[in-house]
């Protein structure tokens, strides 16, 4: 017979391919947008489910209204925060929308303790050690609880350093690895014996230990790594969804967990191998620790350029590749950059983009940016596919960029970043350095970059230069 069960069921189903079609249609930017009416669809599908099955199971009037309530209310904040943040407040905003779903797997843990193992006589207990699955339900509690409150606080941390209310630079705490090390064996040591004999104080102390693991083990983590971070944090957060999810008994939230716990693990992965960087590397926190006598380094004089200079550059080139970064998203130059583009190309100019795999502060923050300015997808390449033409480019504009065109990764063995792929824009003819300052960038490292014979400074807002430049045009 078909029940009401039945059809949430199916619902659940649907949902969970939605959301595969939305994972696949981000996965390109033509189908990008697609991709996001999946996944707003398939969410509006099961939570008309949930709602439904609440109903159904006679729910009491209050938990209808609250469950109604917080749905609404939710609803209108993200819509809210959706319409009024800007693209370069995209990471942090993210970052905080995943010490959410933590903070929601730590909830869901609690209650799911405070519902069976500390009720011993209740129903659901009864049934559990009747099947003898208590044992599996302690554990699912436990690493649940874990799992959210590393998600909670290390993702207000990444929160905090991207949107610079806190230092990028990492904390140097004496013997930091062996502290995360012996955190994570206490909680091994720990879970054990909750599963044998689940006590309140137990499940105090993971909580709080994982609280304290999650703020250190992202507060050891240097600038340049933030956005393995963020996708790292994406993958805690879809591993405590799914965790939520066994504690619930709901099958959407397993498949849901699991498909971003996945996805931003691989993610993870994409972006360590694009800085040439082991994952361990990236928890251990090594870009952003200020180098020694390596950004002492007497690197001379650097040269600088006016607008009018970069103009008559470009009037004269045959090819120019911008590379943006996350300064262009600063100053909100990606139209002005857009517009300067379409006013080369009308001029038979061969423009085309660089992207590095990390540049930004969020894996695809600046192909999104550029989307956004009209930028045509086909003239905007990686940076594998566009490393090897620089040789033969006229003019580079670096704008906004730092540690992703810093030769001192490929030539200075001693640098901090060392190793790292970066887009080789001093083999070009010229290249022009869009900054406000000679400081160093996010990841606290000197570019040698800016005082090569055939770079030069273009020093001021971005948005401004660039209109200054189209001007001059």
């Amino acid at each position: 017979m078909f029940s009401v069960e039945t059809a949430a069921s199916a619902a659940y189903i649907v949902a969970a391919l939605l959301f595969i079609l939305a994972l696949a249609g981000l996965s390109k930017h033509e189908t990008s947008k697609a991709g996001n009416s999946f996944g707003i669809f398939g969410m509006a599908v099961a939570l008309a489910a949930t709602i439904t099955l609440a109903v159904h199971h006679q729910i009491q009037p209050v938990g209808l209204a609250l469950l109604i309530g917080a749905t609404v209310v939710g609803a209108a904040i993200g819509l809210w925060r959706a319409k009024v943040v800007e693209m370069t407040g995209m990471p942090e905003l993210i970052a905080l929308l995943h010490s959410f779903v933590g903070l929601a797997a730590v909830l869901v843990g609690w209650n799911g303790y405070l519902h069976v193992e500390n009720r011993p006589d209740g129903v659901d207990a009864h049934e559990l050690t009747a099947s003898g699955l208590l044992g599996i339900h302690s554990a699912e509690v436990f690493i649940g609880v874990f799992i959210g409150a590393v998600t909670f606080t290390g993702s207000i941390v990444a929160n905090l350093k991207l949107s610079a209310r806190m230092k990028s630079n990492p904390l140097m705490l004496p013997g930091k690895n062996f502290l995360n090390i012996g955190a994570l064996v206490a909680f091994f040591a720990l879970t054990v014996w909750f599963v044998h004999e689940p006590q309140l104080w137990l499940l105090i102390v993971v909580t709080v230990l994982a609280l304290a693991l999650g703020w250190h083990l992202v507060a050891s983590i240097g600038g340049g790594d933030m956005p393995v971070v963020v996708s790292m944090l994406n993958s805690y957060s879809g591993w405590a969804a799914a965790a939520s999810g066994f504690l619930l008994s709901n099958d959407l939230l397993i498949i849901t967990g699991a498909l971003v716990g996945s996805s931003g693990a691989y993610l993870s992965y994409i972006m360590c191998k694009a800085m040439n960087r082991s994952f361990i590397s990236v928890i251990a926190g090594g870009f952003g620790i200020e180098a020694g006598p390596a950004d002492d380094k007497d690197y001379g004089e650097h040269r600088e350029i006016t607008a009018e200079g970069v103009a008559e550059l470009l009037g004269g080139a045959d090819s120019v590749i911008i590379t943006p970064g996350y300064g262009m998203a600063v100053a909100q130059a990606q139209y002005g950059v857009a517009e300067l583009t379409r006013k080369l190309r009308d001029r038979g100019v061969n423009v085309r983009f660089g992207i590095h795999p990390v540049a930004g502060r969020l894996p695809g923050h600046m192909n999104v940016l550029l989307a956004e300015a009209k930028v045509p997808y086909d003239i905007v390449l990686e940076m594998d596919e566009i490393n090897d033409d620089f040789d033969d480019t006229s003019v580079v504009l670096v704008i906004g960029a730092n540690d992703t065109v810093n030769p001192a990764a490929a030539e200075d063995p001693s640098s901090p970043i060392a190793g790292m792929p970066v887009l080789t824009v001093w083999d070009a003819d010229n290249v022009i350095v869009f900054k406000r300052s000679m400081a160093s960038g996010y990841a606290g490292v000197q570019n040698p970059l800016f005082f090569r014979q055939n770079s030069a400074m273009l020093f001021g807002d971005a948005k401004d230069r660039v209109e200054d430049i189209l001007h001059a045009l």
